[in-house]
């Protein structure tokens, strides 16, 4: 029973705790460039839970299977972008076959996902934290979550404010940038969840 709470501890903690975008401030670029339709940040959520939680659990294997009793820890950076990068270049050729629409929707954004330090970060947080595989894969899914969560938030917002009298100063990025703001105070309120 004790496995089931602390996988709890980690989704909640992971998604809206220590939100990846809002309190670490990792995965900004897609943040911001993707967040202008619903649509295309809920295409962007589910690529990145698909990549990150895949990712988390492959790197785990890999380094607790290869890397460790091998001695060889001091290459898990480079190890991981590289698991990173195969499975972005699989997420890619899925969604040019079967969902070309999200696919261009997406643009260049889809093969920053391997670039993107949110991807590589939770990875190395896994290994930092000691968590085996299954800690890992959740943690990895929770942090994709609260990413989604965030970013459709923000696209919500953005979609809303096009309607908006917005003085000319604050138009575009810098109105982004005071809601993404206000965003992260108001997730700071989960902090006493745990």
């Amino acid at each position: 029973m004790k496995t089931i709470s602390e996988l709890l501890v980690i989704l909640i903690s992971s998604s809206l705790v220590s939100n990846v975008v809002l309190s670490q401030f990792l995965g900004l670029c897609p943040f911001l460039g993707v967040s202008k339709k619903v649509e295309t940040a809920k295409g962007m959520g589910m690529a990145l839970i698909f990549v990150i939680t895949l990712s988390s659990g492959v790197a785990g294997v890999i380094y607790t299977f290869i890397m460790v009793p091998l001695g060889i820890e001091y290459l898990q950076t480079i190890v991981f972008i590289l698991v990173i990068a195969a499975l972005v270049q699989f997420v890619e050729m899925f969604l040019k076959r079967f969902m070309q629409s999200l696919y261009q929707a997406l643009g260049i954004y889809l093969p920053l996902i391997t670039t993107n330090c949110a991807v590589l970060g939770v990875a190395l947080t896994n290994v930092q934290d000691e968590y085996n595989v299954v800690y890992s894969m959740v943690n990895g899914f929770a942090t994709a979550l609260g990413f989604t969560i965030s970013i459709v938030i923000l696209a919500g917002i953005r979609e809303k404010m096009e309607y908006n009298d917005i003085p000319e100063s604050f138009k575009g990025m810098p109105i982004v940038m005071i809601t993404a703001g206000l965003m992260a105070i108001a997730f700071c309120g989960f902090s006493g969840l745990l």
